[in-house]
């Protein structure tokens, strides 16, 4: 290969195609028997198919998903509540296309973050952006952002987000500062965006939970009438996982 031919290459910024034109040149048997536009089609293949790959890693790095799960590994034993019909219909994204939101209650340890993450890091893998979130660290951001005058910034890239996912959801009541913020995060999400939210409490709680009946109204009816809600049963994962771990 001449030297001006990879330092066009190169200023492209098509290092796999330098890469793989390289290969081939080091390997011309393999490749006697195509033509020039074969020879072409295999190369821009392995870019394009690189850049894919590359753009599911920066998705899912950005996401910060809790656990590295994919719905390959959900249990969907009987006792969970859960059938394996139900997840292969939401991972076809009609929810998502709808703008509508998942929820998913039940004990603490019985998967709801995994079902959670897993379907995130499937929709990651479709190129759809996705941000998770325990509700703890999101409110600790907000506060952050507060102090620094760049709530406004922060809110609209978190808008932009397709899939945001909140773990935790409801382990203690809201602040007054905090119910307005999640306010502002659900009201510009409303029929935006979709949400995923994992709670150890019951959908009927909620409203308890955010206090001052104005903002608790107004959260639940722009979050609760566009969701689908699965409520897992069963006993603890992690203590299945610990039990099976200690006979083995």
């Amino acid at each position: 290969m001449n030297i001006e031919l990879t330092q066009q290459l190169s200023n492209l910024r098509l290092s796999v195609i330098l890469s793989s034109l390289t290969r081939q040149e080091e390997q011309p048997h393999l490749y006697s028997d195509l033509s020039f536009h074969d020879r072409l089609s295999l190369l821009l293949g392995e870019e394009i198919a690189t850049r894919e790959q590359r753009k599911i890693e920066r998705l899912v790095k950005h996401a910060k998903f809790r656990l590295a799960a994919h719905p390959s590994q959900i249990d969907y034993r009987a006792s969970r509540g859960i059938v394996k019909s139900q997840i292969s219909s939401l991972l076809e994204g009609h929810w998502l296309e709808h703008h509508q939101n998942l929820i998913f209650t039940g004990a603490t340890g019985c998967g709801k973050t995994f079902l959670g993450c897993a379907i995130g890091h499937y929709f990651c893998q479709q190129g759809i952006p996705a941000r998770y979130y325990r509700i703890k660290g999101l409110q600790e951001q907000l506060r952050q952002v507060h102090g620094e005058g760049s709530y406004p910034r922060f809110l609209a890239q978190l808008n932009k987000t397709p899939i945001l996912i909140l773990d935790d959801w409801g382990m203690e009541m809201l602040t007054s500062q905090q119910r307005s913020d999640l306010l502002d995060i659900i009201d510009a999400r409303h029929e935006q965006g979709s949400m995923i939210i994992m709670s150890q409490l019951p959908v009927a709680k909620w409203h308890e939970l955010i206090g001052e009946a104005t903002y608790a109204d107004a959260i639940m009816d722009r979050l609760i009438h566009r969701s689908q809600r699965f409520e897992l049963q069963g006993e603890s994962m992690r203590k299945l996982e610990m039990n099976l771990t200690e006979t083995s």
